[in-house]
C-alpha cells in the first residue's frame, strides 16, 4: 500500500511539474484582436475609401522573445484597386528594447483579393521595415521589395522596386487616458514621375509628404480618436468617379477596441 501511495504521489508530483511546464510555455504566447471604425481610411495621407467610412480589424500573436505575426484588414475603394473592395495585410517581425531604446524589424505585405480581374492591374505591395523608439518619439523606415503597389511599365522596363517611406511619430499622454499624437512622413516613389503619368495620377512629382495631428481618449477600454490629416500633394492620386483629389486635408474620427 505504501508503495502504491508513494507511486501515486510521485506521479502526481511529476504530473504537476509537467502541467506547470506546459502552462509556462503557453504563457510565453499572447494573442490580441482589434476592431474599429474610421470615418475615412487614410494611408500615408491619401484616402483609401473615397473619403467614406471603413470597418477595420485584425489580430496579433506575439511571443515573449519578441517575435510576432499579425493580420489587419479594411474595406477600400474599388476604383483604386481594380475592383478589389478589401485590403488584407500580413506581417511578421521581431521587436524589443535595449537600454530604454525600442527596436522593431519585420516584413509587411499588402494584398487585395479580387484585384486584377479581366487583365487589370493586380495590386499588391511588400515592404521591409526598421523602427526605433525612445520615450514618446518613434521613427520607422519602409523599403519596397516589390513594385510599389504594382507600379511598373513593361514597355520601358521601369519599375518602382526600392521605393521607400520615412516616418516620425510622437504620442504623449497629457492626462489620464488622453494622448496627443503627431506624425510626419515622406514617401519617395522610384521612377514615380514616369510611372504615375497615367489616368488617376499626377506625374508632377515622385515624392510626397503627409502629416497628422490628433488625440485619442480611452473610455472604458474603447479608444476614441480625432485627427486632422493631409499631404503636400493632394492631387498626386485621384479617387472615385468622377475622379477627385485623393490627398485633401480632412478630419478623421475613429473608435477602436482591443480584446
Amino acid at each position: 500500500m505504501k508503495k502504491i501511495v508513494l507511486s501515486l504521489a510521485i506521479t502526481a508530483a511529476f504530473g504537476g511539474i509537467t502541467s506547470l511546464a506546459h502552462a509556462q510555455e503557453a504563457s510565453e504566447w499572447s494573442f490580441a484582436g482589434n476592431a474599429g471604425l474610421v470615418s475615412d481610411y487614410r494611408f500615408r495621407g491619401f484616402t483609401q475609401t473615397n473619403y467614406k467610412p471603413a470597418f477595420q480589424g485584425g489580430f496579433d500573436l506575439a511571443h515573449a522573445s519578441g517575435f510576432y505575426i499579425g493580420n489587419w484588414n479594411s474595406n477600400v475603394e474599388e476604383s483604386l484597386y481594380s475592383g478589389a473592395s478589401l485590403e488584407m495585410d500580413f506581417y511578421a517581425g521581431y521587436k524589443g528594447t535595449f537600454q530604454d531604446v525600442g527596436y522593431d524589424v519585420g516584413y509587411y505585405y499588402y494584398a487585395y483579393p479580387g484585384t486584377g480581374a479581366n487583365g487589370a492591374t493586380h495590386y499588391k505591395n511588400g515592404e521591409i521595415y526598421v523602427g526605433t523608439s525612445y520615450g514618446p518619439i518613434s521613427a520607422k523606415a519602409w523599403y519596397a521589395t516589390t513594385n510599389y503597389f504594382s507600379l511598373k511599365n513593361d514597355s520601358t522596363g521601369k519599375d518602382s522596386k526600392g521605393s521607400y517611406y520615412l516616418e516620425l511619430n510622437g504620442a504623449y499622454e497629457v492626462a489620464q487616458g488622453v494622448t496627443v499624437l503627431g506624425h510626419v512622413g515622406w514617401q519617395k516613389i522610384k521612377n514615380g514621375t514616369s510611372l504615375l503619368d497615367r489616368d488617376g495620377f499626377n506625374a508632377k512629382t515622385d515624392n510626397v509628404t503627409d502629416w497628422k495631428i490628433g488625440a485619442t481618449k480611452d473610455v472604458s477600454g474603447w479608444l476614441l480618436g480625432l485627427a486632422v490629416v493631409g499631404t503636400n500633394e493632394k492631387d498626386l492620386i485621384a479617387t472615385g468617379s468622377p475622379l477627385r483629389d485623393g490627398g485633401k486635408t480632412g478630419v478623421v474620427a475613429s473608435v477602436a477596441k482591443t480584446f
